[in-house]
């Protein structure tokens, strides 16, 4: 892969070198510096392009998120604190949450704390991360 992008690369480089030497050559009051620069730039966003298709993995196909269970059972989360940690994810405030759980939001703050320790983490980013790491939520 490195050898086709660095061969690719070394073209456009000679074709660019190439374009200032006819440039030079044969018509300098012909054609504005702007144009060749513009021909190497399209070239490199061409490579570009190319490479980023290359080496970014294409999502999996008709693949649906499957929670991990045995974590959710390693770390000893109860249902309750599973929704609670996938509700978390959404962004919403704990009184947003208790609202939709319809429980108090102390209750809340009491679930947080239980999935923050479960978690070994300190803040809301945290778990959300180590959640998403660990396959618990999407």
């Amino acid at each position: 892969m490195t050898r086709t992008i660095f061969l690719y690369g070394l073209a456009l480089a000679l074709a660019g070198a190439a374009v200032r030497w006819l440039q030079y050559r044969y018509a300098v009051s012909l054609v504005s510096p702007e144009i060749p620069l513009a021909l190497i730039a399209a070239g490199f966003l061409a490579l570009g392009a190319w490479a980023g298709r290359r080496l970014t993995r294409a999502p999996a196909a008709g693949g649906g998120f499957t929670r991990n269970e045995a974590a959710i059972r390693s770390l000893g989360l109860s249902p309750r604190e599973c929704e609670i940690l996938a509700l978390l994810a959404s962004g919403q405030s704990n009184k947003e949450l208790a609202r939709t759980l319809a429980i108090s939001p102390n209750t809340v703050k009491t679930h947080l704390a239980r999935v923050y320790d479960k978690l070994a983490v300190e803040r809301r980013v945290q778990a959300i991360e180590k959640a998403r790491m660990l396959a618990l939520i999407p």
